[in-house]
């Protein structure tokens, strides 16, 4: 039998460099900036978690917070779609973030032609801005015989528009899509991991029936992935 002649390769059996074996892996990437959406939120994110980690008195918080909500739904070019959908039944809340320490949530309400919400509380402080369409909001007060009673006139936000609730300055109302045949989109921002926390909704007779409200999404927005646009990293 004929011997094949072995050839020794100076390179055969060495450990190829990282950059070669990625680059047989992974497609090249991407020259698409990512797009302004994902900087808005990530940007938003950002400086309200940062504006929490120094805990100011709540009116200063509402307060700040507030004009970083209104620069965020100043702009109506960065909410994804899947988190902009109605559903025929009821209103959406889409979890678009969740701080790690559950000191904040930011999620997206959509609400279909004509939908609303019950009389409800949030038991924590939260913000609302109005990012397309409009929504009426509502307030309740109790009254002397336990009842729940409108307080005021309903207060219309149109898009742009920032709200507040709170314990402190009012915390009970009932929130309604002011479109019949449009939807609208709003943007919360509560003190708290709001699908999770335990909360009431109100008949105008008194009687609290307790609920935590989840969220209508499995999978959030990745606001974190930077690799498109490194250079925007901040």
């Amino acid at each position: 039998m004929q011997k094949t002649p072995h050839t020794h390769r100076p390179d055969a059996g060495a450990i190829q460099p990282m950059n070669a074996v990625a680059s047989a892996i992974l497609p090249p990437p991407a020259t698409t900036p990512a797009p302004p959406g994902t900087a808005r939120l990530r940007h938003f994110v950002q400086q309200l978690a940062a504006l929490v980690e120094t805990a100011p008195p709540e009116p200063e918080l509402l307060s700040r917070g507030g004009a970083l909500l209104g620069a965020l739904v100043a702009h109506d070019d960065w909410l994804p779609a899947a988190y902009a959908q109605p559903h025929p039944e009821r209103y959406q809340q889409y979890l678009l973030h969740a701080d790690a320490l559950g000191r904040f949530s930011v999620v997206s309400f959509v609400w279909g032609p004509g939908q609303s919400t019950p009389i409800h509380d949030h038991t924590v402080w939260g913000l609302i801005g109005m990012l397309r369409g409009s929504e009426d909001s509502q307030a309740f007060a109790r009254t002397a015989d336990g009842r729940w009673a409108p307080q005021g006139p309903p207060h219309r936000l149109e898009p742009g528009d920032v709200d507040a609730v709170s314990p402190a300055i009012g915390d009970v109302h009932r929130v309604s899509n002011a479109w019949e045949g449009r939807t609208s989109i709003s943007i919360h921002v509560y003190g708290a991991n709001i699908g999770a926390v335990q909360r009431s909704v109100y008949l105008q007779d008194g009687t609290a029936k307790p609920f935590i409200s989840g969220y209508s999404n499995a999978t959030l927005p990745n606001i974190w992935d930077l690799s498109r646009n490194p250079a925007t990293a901040a």
